[in-house]
């Protein structure tokens, strides 16, 4: 038989659900310095190439004193910009550095504790439980409150508030404010991780770029729905016969004619950016035989593939690929973490009676249903329908064990030992979970229980 009061801590088992804690860091610091690396390197080259030409125009005497000395100033002005980026990004290294060592010393505490009932844990376990619900604010878009639990709690350095927030800006700019350009941004300073990862975010971003360029380009041609052709045509059989022929000789309006001009020139940006960004063997043919098609569709034909293509639940589409890539590259789960462990507690405690129609229809206001079980509340029911059911495959039932009048089951050895510490009088039990101050029965009252 289980031992119910088994209260050994494993932290092994702990960390299965905090590793993304100790990687988020170490992914942003990895990043961060892909970043110094790249800024130096780009900023050398340039500084070197500028030296080899002023040497060469000083040697020559083809440049006066004041050009020279403006060319100074000019690389003089690239090295003051290289080491402020620097300082930057070494502030940022620092900060990473502390929230890692922070992070560690988290989670070495668990290792200086035995027992789920030392008071650190219960301290640890709430700090956890902050952590857990930081990270589902931030996942949901409450920065602000987030921010200021994190404050609160003095958790600043176990929660990722900044990485968050720099990934609903992005997520926003596409749903809200359509706009390809921050992702890009991102693509680019992540683009060995995201070639690591071989995801097809940045050619969605691109695909995209070509649909509004195509998009532009037929709404400067044939105007937004193609009202305007169909308006010149009415108008047009208004007109008698001498008044057209006066008609017909009338150049357009330059408005008019600017804007097809302009259009002429988006489907053609629209040609050279899928030449470059879209070629063949980046994609799968299908996928650029349909691009190709937006061509010849406009966007108000009714007319599939091409009408998805240019449907605005595309921006939709492309704000929750990002959230996917950003989370798949920095290690964090697709769920939110407060998910993850509520999930597996509800179903460590689940069992066939807590969605059961006979006891939701016989449970009175004292069965322990309503009261002792968190899945029968009426706060987590609901929440636990679609978990599993706990898989248990040891008995954990006490010996002897006895079923007071309320429904509740105990040992008989432990129900004897709770009421002679309490003093409860000699041919009476009280319920252990009630106390003292609960009900009382004879012990004629109390059954035995059988066990088939």
């Amino acid at each position: 038989m289980a031992e119910l009061t088994s209260t050994k801590l494993n932290a092994e088992s702990h960390l299965l659900l905090d590793q993304p804690l100790l990687r988020m860091p170490y992914a942003l610091s990895r990043q961060n310095f892909k970043s110094a690396q790249r800024t130096l390197e780009h900023t050398s080259i340039a500084v070197t190439k500028d030296l080899s030409s002023l040497a060469k125009s000083s040697t020559s005497n083809s440049s006066s004193p004041a050009k020279t000395l403006q060319d100074l100033d000019a690389i003089l002005g690239k090295m003051q910009g290289l080491k402020r980026k620097l300082e930057s990004l070494h502030d940022e290294e620092t900060k990473l550095n502390h929230s890692a060592t922070a992070r560690i010393q988290h989670l070495d505490e668990l290792y200086s504790m035995d027992s789920l009932a030392d008071v650190k844990y219960e301290h640890w376990s709430r700090v956890r439980l902050s952590r857990l619900l930081v990270d589902y604010l931030l996942r949901s878009g409450y920065i602000e409150s987030a921010s200021h639990l994190a404050s609160a709690k003095g958790i600043e350095e176990l929660v990722d508030v900044d990485a968050f927030v720099a990934a609903h800006k992005i997520e926003k700019s596409l749903r809200e404010g359509r706009s390809v350009t921050p992702a890009l941004n991102w693509c680019k300073e992540n683009s060995q991780g995201l070639k690591r990862l071989g995801g097809n975010l940045e050619f969605e971003l691109r695909l995209q770029q070509y649909i509004e360029l195509v998009r532009k380009g037929h709404e400067g041609l044939h105007g937004a729905g193609g009202e305007n052709d169909e308006e010149g045509d009415e108008r047009m059989e208004g007109v008698g016969d001498e008044e057209e022929d006066m008609a017909g000789g009338v150049e357009l309006d330059d408005l008019e004619r600017k804007r097809k001009v302009a259009g002429a020139e988006k489907l053609m940006d629209a040609r050279i950016h899928a030449k470059k960004w879209l070629a063949p063997g980046s994609a799968d043919t299908e996928i650029l035989g349909k691009a190709a098609g937006l061509l010849a569709f406009k966007p108000w034909d009714p007319v599939e593939p091409y009408a998805s293509l240019y449907s605005p639940s595309r921006w939709t589409h492309l704000a929750t690929l990002f959230l996917t890539t950003h989370h798949t590259l920095f290690s964090l789960p697709s769920r939110p973490l407060l998910h993850i462990a509520l999930s597996a507690g509800l179903s460590a405690l689940k069992t066939p009676s807590c969605h059961s129609a006979y006891t939701s229809s016989s449970a009175n206001a004292s069965s322990s249903t309503t009261t002792v079980c968190p899945i029968c509340s009426t706060e987590l029911n609901e929440l636990a329908r679609n978990v599993p059911y706990a898989h248990h495959t040891k008995s954990i039932v006490e010996s002897d064990p006895v079923v007071l009048p309320n429904g509740r089951i105990y040992g008989r050895d432990r129900l004897r030992k709770f009421n002679e510490k309490v003093g409860t009088e000699r041919g009476w039990v009280r319920d252990p979970v009630a106390g003292v101050q609960g009900e009382k029965w004879r012990e004629e009252e109390v059954r035995k229980v059988f066990i088939m």
